[in-house]
């Protein structure tokens, strides 16, 4: 079989045309343009969704769309953008737009109590979309004296917006089985990218509700089978047994393993506790590196200049067994090493190498002990926060 053949049975869609999108106002201007230019549907999936300048601005653009006769639907995570405020939340519905918390925190009907929807996703009239890390608040976007949290999207257009579109459908209506056909599936969409901007593209999800394991498994798949360079730049890096084994193995295969983590995070507890890995990874001969700038947000993988995976996946317990996780994986030699040299820049321009010299100057035993607490609790917490009665049906 072709590798070509291969790669499309293991979910790939071949027409399809994409470019990596960085958070701030080159995301949001992009965001706003796919919301102005609709002509038929959009559909917003956002785990943070705030009732901010970015917000509104969003929300905004969003009520002028439905005035244009454009079906717009809006799902949140009702966890985390409990930040909406009740007349915002009016306001949004007021003016039309469908909006739907998924499966509030404490209030859901099938008692779920810590699946939370980690989705950050835009799709357009079924052809273009936007998969990646980035939320709908201001911290994500470039505001006055006030750069952007470090992050990435993807810009897809093609057949896999199509099926992006199904998955946003299916989502809003709980995956129900007696779902009908969707109106993404009952259309008839040609494309017609050019043959030089093709990419491979398949989406990926995690949801172990529903027993999906694919963006663990690409992960596992990118450090089994490189032969030169895997470059990771991830929020929350927290890598489990699985992958710990497989880095561990790449390394003894020649592999150079490079690793992006934040510097400065908006959640310490887990800062501290990948910090009390770093003795792993540097024993192990992993390339570490902290982002200085700002708060590191972002979530992508790089292999051997022949493939990348973007979305809302940390390499942590939480994305690979409690949320719902979205990646596209994408098979453009092109465009993959394009991707591992912006995040080189990010290396070179705006972090600092953490070496073994450098982490014995900035431990003692104080520092070593929260770390080591930090990482405990957070292991105990990845599976008592993920209880849940199973589906009726």
């Amino acid at each position: 079989m072709s590798l070509k053949k291969t790669k499309l049975s293991n979910g790939y869609t071949s027409n399809n045309q994409v470019k990596l999108i960085r958070a701030g106002k080159e995301y949001f201007n992009l965001l706003l343009q796919l919301i102005h230019e609709a002509k038929e549907n959009i559909h917003i999936q956002s785990y943070i969704f705030d009732d901010d300048v970015t917000g509104r601005l969003v929300a905004d653009a969003m009520k002028a769309a439905v005035k244009r006769n454009v079906d717009v639907y809006l799902m949140a995570d009702g966890y985390a953008s409990q930040g909406m405020s009740k007349s915002f939340v009016h306001g949004l519905r007021n003016a039309g737009i469908r909006f739907r918390y998924f499966e509030p925190f404490f209030a859901s009907r099938y008692f779920y109590f810590g699946r939370r929807m980690h989705h950050k996703l835009a799709v357009a009239d079924m052809k273009y979309a936007l998969v990646g890390g980035i939320n709908i608040a201001d911290r994500y976007n470039d505001m006055p004296g006030k750069p952007a949290w470090l992050d990435f999207a993807l810009y897809a257009e093609g057949e896999i917006a199509k099926q992006l579109c199904i998955l946003c459908w299916k989502t809003w209506n709980g995956f129900s089985l007696n779902m009908a056909l969707t109106p993404c599936e009952l259309k008839q969409i040609s494309f017609s990218i050019p043959l030089g901007n093709r990419s491979e593209v398949r989406m990926r999800r995690n949801d172990w509700v529903r027993r999906k394991n694919e963006i663990s498994s690409t992960y596992v798949e990118m450090l089994r089978t490189s032969t030169k360079q895997v470059t990771i730049l991830c929020s929350y890096f927290l890598p489990g047994k699985i992958i710990r084994k497989q880095i561990v193995n790449a390394i003894k295969r020649g592999v150079t393993i490079r690793v992006i983590a934040a510097g400065h995070s908006d959640v310490i507890l887990a800062k501290n506790a990948e910090r009390w890995l770093y003795d792993w990874l540097l024993r192990n001969g992993i390339e570490l590196y902290e982002y200085q700038k700002a708060i590191l947000h972002g979530k992508i993988a790089v292999c051997d200049d022949q493939w990348m995976t973007i979305g809302s996946y940390n390499i942590n317990n939480i994305s690979a067994y409690a949320s719902i996780e979205l990646n596209l994986d994408v098979r453009n030699p092109g465009f993959a090493a394009q991707v591992r040299k912006t995040l080189e820049e990010i290396i070179a321009n705006d972090c600092i190498r953490i070496t073994s010299e450098h982490q014995t100057r900035k431990k003692n035993l104080l520092r070593q002990f929260i770390r080591w607490c930090s990482y405990q609790f957070i292991r105990v917490v990845f599976y008592l926060f993920t209880f849940y009665f199973k589906h009726l049906n």
